[in-house]
């Protein structure tokens, strides 16, 4: 998760403002009931895990561990994490693109990195929904939660979803890179497509820091948030129905622009997704409803060397990454109520 400057604003700085929101019954939720789960969204959750999703914790971390204690973008480290994905992909069907782009830094410096692309082959290619997550870590250290935590259970999901898989939407991965330098990898990804291709992508689903050791548990709010695009409020709605179905009461964040999302919703692209918290102090409040420390930061190790495998909390992470199967198998299936392509703005 980045720390930006010029006009964005940190995560965590957001969350100790409007983290207080924990009812679970905002905006567009309070009138709706929970939205079905269809049978391919409920094998697809069956059939990932928290666990299997660890295994790449553990190989991205030994990456790190090759390389100098990190994988930020531009340095072997990410370029051996981007190779670990890709191949994974590879093996199980999937047609993977890594393209090469070279952004410019906060202070000037180029920097060359690297996504990585993979989309189902069956589905609509006009109705995409786009699950997507950063790939680097800071400098500092090897980013196992920020946001290994992230593109882990990403990868888990499309290896459980497969390469064609019955869907009726489209499902298109991508993992960006240097996102720690100021969502580049994303800014250069939705400045590069089409018109057509913008208005293909039905939806954005962000995963950033999904496995936080004080964790709580968030989804960024599609409803009350004045830039969000229409659709962003159904996102939100069924991340937060499938939290509650594990027994657990989502808190929301503004949907703003310090992670990948951002150009996404420049774009006018409906977008949501979850996390667990990185710097500011968990409540007492926060501690009655989710357990852990009142008091404490929600990641003490937040841009720290010590963001490593030990850092991980394997309950949250196992929460996250089932709803986020549960999402991403349901939108494949159905948008229910994001605007179809015929319906999305020409802009």
């Amino acid at each position: 998760m980045a720390v930006v400057t010029a006009g964005r604003r940190r995560l965590g700085v957001l969350l100790t403002v409007a983290a207080v929101v924990l009812t679970g019954c905002t905006g567009s939720n309070t009138a709706s009931s929970p939205p079905p789960v269809p049978r391919l969204a409920e094998d697809l959750a069956a059939s990932t895990s928290g666990g299997a999703a660890f295994v790449h914790l553990e190989a991205l971390q030994a990456i790190a561990d090759r390389n100098g204690g990190n994988r930020a973008s531009g340095t072997p480290g990410y370029e051996q994490s981007v190779d670990y994905v890709a191949k994974a992909l590879r093996g199980v069907g999937f047609r993977v693109e890594t393209p090469t782009i070279t952004v410019e830094t906060e202070d000037g410096s180029p920097i060359t990195t690297r996504n990585v692309i993979a989309q189902t082959s069956t589905g609509r290619s006009d109705e995409v929904v786009l699950a997507g997550a950063h790939l680097d870590s800071v400098a500092e250290g090897p980013g196992i939660n920020d946001n290994g935590s992230g593109s882990a259970a990403h990868l888990e999901i499309a290896l459980g979803l497969g390469s064609a898989p019955p869907v009726q939407n489209a499902v298109r991965f991508v993992w960006f890179g240097a996102e720690e330098e100021g969502l580049l990898g994303s800014e250069s990804y939705v400045e590069g497509l089409s018109d057509d291709a913008r208005r293909d992508i039905a939806l954005m689903l962000n995963s950033d820091m999904l496995a936080s050791p004080n964790a709580g548990y968030f989804t960024y709010d599609g409803d009350d948030t004045d830039a969000a695009p229409p659709g962003s409020a159904v996102i939100e709605e069924r991340l937060r129905a499938q939290l509650g179905a594990l027994g657990v009461v989502a808190g929301e964040v503004p949907l703003d622009d310090d992670s990948d999302y951002g150009p996404f919703v420049e774009a006018g692209i409906p977008a949501g997704g979850v996390n667990t918290g990185d710097a500011p102090l968990k409540t007492p409040e926060q501690a009655a409803l989710w357990a852990g420390l009142a008091g404490e930061p929600y990641d003490r190790c937040y841009h720290r060397a010590c963001d490593t495998l030990a850092n991980v909390d394997r309950v949250a992470f196992d929460r996250m990454v089932d709803t986020l199967a549960v999402a991403i198998g349901a939108f494949s299936v159905d948008l229910g109520g994001v605007p179809a392509r015929a319906d999305r703005e020409d802009g």
